[in-house]
C-alpha cells in the first residue's frame, strides 16, 4: 500500500514539474504529433504521460531487482562453498588427530618388537596421510581412488586390531568413471571401527560399491551390541558432518538411511553420479 501510495505520489509530482516546466519554457504545444490536442492537466494527457513513465519504472525496476537477484545467488553460492570447505576442514580434523595417534603408537610398538610389519605402517600412514592433507582439497576425486584410501585406512585398522577385524568391499557395475567428493564414506567406515568393536572381540565389516545407471549406491554394514550401544550412536559429530555436507552437495537429491537392529549396524547412502 505505502509503495503504490508513494508511486502515484511521486508521478503526480513528475508529472506537474515535467509539464508545467514545458508548457512555461518550452510550448504550448502538448505531443504536437499524436492526432488531435491533448490540453495540458487534462485526465488523457495524465494518463498518457504517467503510462509512459509507468514503463520506464517497470524497465529500470526490472534491471535493478535482476542485478540484485544475480549477486544475490552470487552471494550465496560463495557463502555455500565456504561452508562446504570449513564443514571439510572440521570433518579432516576431527579424524586426524585420535586416529594418527592410535596409528602411531601402533607403530612405535612394531619398532619396539622390530616387527616386520613396521615399514609396511609408515607407507601406508604415508599414503593416508597424503590423502587427508593434499586430495581432500580438490573437488573430487575418482571413486577407484576413493575405494583405495578407505581400503589403506582399514588396512592400518587391521594392523592395529588384527584377527579382531574382518572386512569385505565389493564392487558392482562400471565405476571407471565415476568420480566423488572427498571423504565422502570414509566417516561410515570410521564410525564402523569406533561402535563396532566398542563391545564385541570381533567385528565384521561389509562395504559395498554399486553403479545402477546414473546412480551410486553405497552400503556398509558390521555387527555391534545393540544394549551397549547409546540410542543417538548415528547422531556423532561425524556423521551429522556427512548429512549436512550431503545437503550442501544434492540439496534433496539424495537417500541417507541408518539402521540399527538385531546388533547390526547398516548405512545405505544413494546419490546421482
Amino acid at each position: 500500500m505505502y509503495y503504490i501510495f508513494f508511486l502515484c505520489l511521486s508521478l503526480g509530482v513528475h508529472y506537474m514539474l515535467r509539464s508545467g516546466l514545458n508548457l512555461l519554457l518550452v510550448t504550448e504545444d502538448i505531443w504536437p504529433e499524436v492526432e488531435g490536442r491533448l490540453a495540458p492537466f487534462g485526465f488523457n494527457h495524465v494518463v498518457a504521460v504517467m503510462i509512459g513513465e509507468l514503463y520506464v519504472v517497470g524497465l529500470t525496476s526490472a534491471i535493478k531487482y535482476t542485478a540484485d537477484f544475480l549477486i544475490v545467488q552470487s552471494k550465496n553460492r560463495y557463502l555455500s562453498e565456504l561452508q562446504y570447505k570449513t564443514e571439510l576442514k572440521y570433518l579432516k580434523a576431527q579424524i586426524q588427530p585420535h586416529f594418527f595417534f592410535n596409528t602411531l603408537n601402533s607403530l612405535y610398538s612394531l619398532t619396539i618388537k622390530k616387527s616386520d610389519l613396521a615399514p609396511n605402517l609408515v607407507l601406508k600412514l604415508s599414503n593416508f596421510m597424503r590423502y587427508v592433507i593434499y586430495d581432500t582439497s580438490k573437488k573430487k576425486l575418482p571413486l577407484l581412488q576413493e575405494i583405495d584410501h578407505i581400503d589403506n585406512y582399514i588396512e592400518l585398522e587391521k594392523m592395529r586390531y588384527g584377527d579382531r577385524v574382518s572386512c569385505m568391499i565389493g564392487i558392482e557395475g562400471n565405476i571407471d568413471d565415476v568420480k566423488v567428493v572427498p571423504m565422502l564414506f570414509l566417516p561410515f567406515i570410521e564410525n564402523a571401527f569406533k561402535h563396532g568393536l566398542k563391545n564385541n572381540d570381533k567385528m565384521e565389516l561389509s562395504i559395498s560399491f554399486e553403479r545402477i545407471q546414473n546412480e551410486l549406491i553405497f552400503m556398509s554394514k558390521n555387527n555391534y551390541e545393540e544394549e551397549l550401544e547409546p540410542n543417538n550412536s548415528n547422531n556423532g559429530i561425524g556423521i551429522k558432518n556427512v548429512k549436512r555436507r550431503l545437503q550442501i552437495l544434492y540439496q534433496k537429491d539424495f537417500t541417507l538411511n541408518i539402521l540399527q537392529n538385531n546388533n547390526e549396524y547398516s548405512i545405505l547412502l544413494k546419490i546421482p553420479i
